[in-house]
């Protein structure tokens, strides 16, 4: 299986999803999560804010963090590695250096990733043997995922039918413990 064929199917699948079939997806990732123990107990997540045709995630960081976490958010950087902000409310964003709104807040680093009890990235598809995931193709997410600790959860949000088998994999591809999608969640490894 070609890396950028399956992405394009999956990219096209994903611009044919209606609006309202997005919002009901992004309504049943939240709530899935959310009833999640591990969820509920993590004081610092890292997240991400979705753009396009991606399961939203907007509403999930504002859950979150009216439920009293600390959410990081995404700022990306020259070289296409993630440095993390703090999300601080919907008035706390501006439209970053690729288009993402990203926080205003202070950068905290590349490696504020590593102090994350929670971790939720994007992905395309993700493997449901290896829990490998398949981004859009520039190693940002694998680099930051490199980072987190052994113990603490990685989550990736799809749409339905994105967990598949046999997504290709290179070294520096890096695997999600958990996998979310509108059915429910997926454990993987």
């Amino acid at each position: 299986m070609d890396k950028m064929k399956l992405r394009r199917e999956l990219i096209e699948a994903r611009t044919s999803l209606s609006p309202e079939q997005r919002r009901a997806n992004a309504t049943s990732i939240r709530e899935t999560l959310l009833d999640q123990p591990w969820v509920q107990m993590a004081g610092l997540v890292a997240c991400y804010w979705s753009t396009g045709s991606e399961p939203d995630t907007h509403g999930l960081v504002f859950a979150l963090w009216k439920h009293g976490a600390t959410v990081i958010l995404p700022v990306h950087k020259e070289d296409d590695d993630l440095d993390w902000a703090v999300y601080d409310g919907p008035d706390t964003l501006a439209r970053g250096r690729s288009g993402i709104m990203e926080p205003i807040d202070t950068r905290r680093g590349v490696d504020a990733i590593r102090t994350a009890a929670l971790v939720i990235v994007p992905a395309l598809a993700v493997d449901r043997r290896t829990g490998v995931r398949l981004g859009r193709g520039g190693g940002s997410y694998d680099r930051a995922l490199a980072r987190v600790g052994p113990n603490v959860p990685t989550v990736a949000l799809l749409h339905e039918g994105e967990l598949l088998e046999g997504i290709p994999a290179e070294p520096h591809d890096q695997a999600v413990r958990f996998a979310v999608t509108p059915s429910g969640l997926t454990r993987l490894m």
